[in-house]
């Protein structure tokens, strides 16, 4: 999980949040109101409404594409019912919240991350 992920807000410009993603390698971006959690874009959406005819990037707003709510989980919430859930609702990722207040991303890279520390070789022979 990446702790204390960086957010943009929903006032943002699509260009805005894209360049942010580019800059540091993301593929998904929470959307927030202040603290509170309204919403996600992924890279994917972003490539899709810059390649739309008419639609100029540096004038939308991440605010305009929020369809429905992120998926969101506690923090203590287990890793097993983050993935079972994103796998269902073909998800790629899940924003850690405490309260409204986004402290952490759970991607599928986070949880491959995890598949493989599980199913690695153990260094101890029983």
């Amino acid at each position: 999980m990446t702790r204390s992920p960086i957010t943009v807000e929903r006032s943002a410009t699509m260009a805005h949040a894209f360049k942010i993603m580019v800059e540091h390698g993301f593929r998904h971006l929470p959307v927030v109101d202040g603290d509170r959690l309204v919403g996600l874009v992924s890279e994917r959406e972003l490539r899709v409404v810059e390649n739309m005819k008419g639609i100029d990037s540096a004038f939308v707003t991440v605010g305009d594409f929020i369809l429905e709510p992120p998926y969101a989980v506690g923090p203590e919430t287990p890793v097993h019912d983050v993935a079972l859930t994103m796998s269902q609702r073909k998800v790629g990722s899940a924003i850690v919240v405490d309260g409204d207040k986004v402290v952490g991303l759970f991607t599928t890279t986070d949880a491959l991350r995890v598949l493989a520390e599980l199913l690695a070789p153990s260094s101890n022979p029983t």
